[in-house]
């Protein structure tokens, strides 16, 4: 005889799969470092993250593993920087079968291109090299969520690029996420698609959404006031790879670099003499070694040009917890205070 204790222990045993099966975290693989943790911060204890690129690691040289393979498999929602930043993703994607959800982080960013720039930063018309530091730029329209920083655009448009100008990344700068305006665009992405993935936490999501927004803005203004210190004939410098032109845009820096866009791109011996002697006319006295990067050759300029080596950058990827830059918030306060500090003294 069925009695109506059996009933309801067989009714609550059918249930209990499907209740831990809602209860169960958002599968979400976000590429790099950085990334995951603007994810991280919007996704809290909803998502199960896994970032493909970690700490200290440099997405341009990654070879994907089986392993990372299975965790794209399994993905719910994979978020990317997009840009063409990652090159290896197609084959990745493939090779796992993803059929989630795919985000964009920099959807709606209008990136700084590099239709016909060269490396350095300056123009080169007949031999003659000519100085960018100060000249103004038409900006790209991007004014969602900025807070009063100046644009710049110190690499679009130049003209007669070598053969390695982009390395590997297309036309665009995918190094989107080295400015705190357009962070905030890429949290609105990020926001939007876990919210599709995961409605039931879709509030969750657009809170912590708010509160990181407001941490952008305190950041962009903190930059802000350390970059329009610096004296207008100390802000130029020198880094590894030529990663950071929306900081540059910003707040109203010049950034040189020996390579291109890519870790990967080897800097020419005319390049590096061509940098050399514009340091050397110039007076630009600080250079900065990146933790993706190897720092021989910023060593080398610096001991040819005089130049003081003002610290270490982080670029393209979060420290591990116990370095400087073991969040994008810290990261950028780092980068920041250690410009400020090698440009303003």
């Amino acid at each position: 005889m069925i009695t109506r204790r059996l009933l309801l222990t067989t009714a609550l045993a059918a249930a209990l799969p499907l209740t831990a099966q809602a209860d169960e975290p958002t599968k979400v693989v976000a590429t790099f470092s950085v990334l995951g943790d603007m994810v991280d911060a919007i996704g809290g204890d909803a998502i199960e993250l896994t970032s493909l690129v970690g700490p200290d690691g440099d997405s341009h040289v990654y070879s994907p593993s089986p392993q990372d393979a299975k965790a794209v498999s399994e993905a719910d929602v994979l978020i990317i920087n997009g840009l063409e930043f990652e090159g290896w993703l197609e084959r990745l994607t493939e090779a796992a079968s993803f059929d989630g959800k795919l985000v964009v982080a920099t959807d709606g960013i209008q990136p700084i291109t590099f239709d016909g720039h060269d490396d350095h930063a300056e123009d080169k018309h007949d031999g003659h090299v000519h100085d960018h530091a100060e000249q103004k730029h038409d900006d790209h329209g991007q004014d969602d969520h900025a807070h009063g920083a100046d644009k710049h655009d110190d690499h679009a448009g130049h003209d007669d690029h070598d053969d390695h100008a982009g390395h590997n990344h297309g036309a665009f700068d995918p190094h989107a996420w080295l400015s705190p305006t357009l962070a905030a665009t890429y949290v609105d992405n990020i926001t939007a698609g876990l919210a599709q993935a995961a409605p039931e936490s879709a509030a969750s999501f657009y809170e912590n959404r708010a509160a990181y927004v407001a941490e952008l803005e305190t950041l962009n203004d903190e930059i802000t006031a350390m970059m329009a210190a610096l004296p207008a004939d100390r802000r130029t410098l020198v880094t590894s790879h030529d990663a950071f032109q929306y900081f540059a845009r910003d707040y109203g820096l010049t950034f040189l670099a020996p390579q291109g866009l890519s870790t990967e791109s080897e800097a020419s011996a005319k390049d590096v003499a061509t940098l050399i002697e514009f340091m050397r006319a110039k007076g630009i006295a600080a250079v900065f070694v990146e933790s993706i990067a190897d720092s021989r050759l910023l060593e080398q300029i610096a001991d040819e040009t005089g130049a003081s080596v003002g610290g270490k950058l982080y670029p393209g990827a979060l420290s591990d917890m116990d370095g400087p830059a073991s969040t994008y918030l810290d990261m950028m306060r780092h980068n920041a205070t250690m410009i400020a500090g090698a440009l303003g003294s």
